[in-house]
């Protein structure tokens, strides 16, 4: 009984330090017109006056949308918030949240007659008011905070992913390299974007986002000679994410680049 009681209380302590640990993400509103966004940002541990940081955009996928300014940290923001990665890569991280129901992309999706999921991506309107959101946001932080702008990076998974990649087609000379996680996009548009490393990851038995979409993609970018790389987890579903969080090399290979 005393063990049990020991564990849990174990359990709860190591519950409320997580929790503690997200709080280093500080809670913010963007506010444009009369349309606003959550976001949380995460600032170098002891922060020089005057030297110029990476600055990372995450953006997170359909389930972490809201209004709670919170659940667009379930998926990533431990990475950051690790004490050897924050030690070796300082930089600005923002976790911007998606409203309800909307997306950062225009993004339209439907079943085939086999049951297979057809995606298009349509660009015509202009962006999705979240992402024209986001990237007022990312200029604003660029203007305000020392950032270096030889260093500006972006990922995201799954929406996020679709995202990252229409956010490089849409502002492509913003973006020094970027991490799609279950993503993917039209690859007809990889020309704007050709010269911006990815490394891509995606599960081989994905049933959300159908891995094609990522390896079309990353096929396409390949015929432009760039560093790309492209990781397939052959057992792996739709949580690529918990992997490609894992993978030794991401964040030294996202860092080591610069334009």
């Amino acid at each position: 009984m005393k063990t049990i009681y020991l564990g849990l209380i174990l359990f709860l302590s190591l519950g409320h330090t997580y929790a503690q640990d997200l709080n280093s993400y500080q809670k913010d509103n963007f506010i444009l017109g009369q349309d606003s966004l959550k976001y949380r940002i995460l600032y170098p541990e002891n922060m020089k006056k005057g030297k110029t940081y990476p600055l990372v955009l995450f953006l997170h996928g359909s389930g972490e949308r809201g209004i709670d300014n919170q659940k667009q940290l379930t998926h990533g923001a431990k990475l950051f918030l690790d004490k050897k990665n924050r030690r070796k890569y300082p930089a600005i991280v923002i976790f911007p949240q998606c409203p309800p129901d909307s997306k950062w992309t225009h993004r339209l999706k439907e079943k085939s007659a086999e049951g297979d999921w057809i995606f298009k991506f349509p660009t015509e309107s202009g962006p999705a008011k979240p992402a024209y959101m986001v990237d007022q946001l990312v200029n604003k932080i660029v203007a305000e905070e020392n950032i270096d702008q030889k260093r500006i990076y972006i990922m995201g998974l799954s929406m996020g992913g679709i995202g990252t990649l229409e956010f490089l087609y849409r502002w492509p000379d913003k973006y020094t390299a970027a991490a799609v996680i279950c993503g993917g996009h039209n690859p007809e548009l990889v020309t704007k974007y050709s010269h911006v490393p990815i490394w891509f990851f995606h599960g081989a038995k994905d049933d959300v986002v159908p891995c094609k979409y990522s390896q079309l993609v990353y096929d396409e970018q390949k015929k432009h000679k760039t560093e790309s790389k492209y990781t397939l987890y052959p057992k792996a579903n739709h949580n690529s994410w918990d992997q490609a969080f894992s993978e030794p090399n991401l964040l030294k290979w996202l860092f080591s680049k610069r334009k």
